[in-house]
């Protein structure tokens, strides 16, 4: 079983990229990140509309990490500290030990190789430092950006994971990608 614990913060970095934790400071490309018509296109969520909504995601994932919930990083240029993305391990299930990796970028970032760069660093997290067995995905069908990255980095279409978590969602519309460690 998964033993979590994210205090302190794990800060990862990649050639081009630093990974950080969520910040205040945040809000206003929070806000512009889950408010863009583009970037929301294949995200099951409600949709920005104030800085004030951008402001109680951040808190509520802060209240996450803390409660060693989930873990979630902005990802950031190493030249610059503006948040360019996201990428979060999520619905951890620690007797399963197994987590679901979610990401997103800023449209201006959208086909420039950040999350094929980010990707490798957060599976190695996930599979050396968290002990993570299965690390799943579920891209909206359509979604051809984020299929391609998951295939790039070994993620196969799961049908066995996809009937265990049609019982508990709705599924429709979203294809379901595991990555396993050997």
């Amino acid at each position: 079983m998964l033993s979590l614990n994210f205090t302190p913060f794990p800060y990862l970095s990649t050639p081009r990229f630093q990974l950080r934790p969520l910040a205040l400071t945040d809000t206003e490309e929070v806000f512009i990140l889950r408010s863009d018509p583009r970037v929301n296109q294949f995200l099951d969520r409600p949709v920005a509309t104030t800085t004030a909504d951008a402001r109680q995601f951040i808190e509520m994932i802060q209240g996450g990490i803390a409660d060693n919930k989930w873990i979630h990083w902005v990802i950031i240029s190493k030249d610059n500290d503006r948040l360019i993305g996201t990428i979060s391990l999520w619905h951890i299930v620690p007797e399963l030990e197994e987590a679901e990796v979610g990401y997103e970028l800023l449209a201006d970032y959208f086909g420039k190789g950040v999350m094929q760069e980010v990707m490798p660093e957060i599976i190695r997290y996930a599979q050396q430092q968290l002990q993570v067995k299965r690390i799943a995905a579920l891209p909206a069908v359509g979604n051809e950006r984020s299929i391609k990255l998951l295939e790039r980095n070994h993620f196969t279409l799961d049908d066995a994971l996809r009937a265990r978590l049609a019982k508990e969602d709705d599924l429709t519309n979203m294809l379901v990608y595991s990555l396993i460690t050997p």
